[in-house]
């Protein structure tokens, strides 16, 4: 999932720099909804490897 999200956001800039700005203001948000999703499970499983060793 990280690996798109850094996909997206590489799209973003490089739509930024061409000008196509409608095109590089979704990429950017669809590479920050997927970062965060990352972030969440990331958590999730940190938690639940915690929980399960005690």
């Amino acid at each position: 999932m990280l690996y798109y999200a850094l996909l997206f956001l590489v799209v973003a800039v490089i739509a930024g720099i061409l000008g196509f700005g409608g095109i590089a203001g979704a990429s950017a948000q669809i590479a920050q909804v997927l970062f965060f999703i990352f972030l969440i499970l990331l958590v999730i499983s940190l938690v639940a490897g915690f929980i399960r060793r005690t």
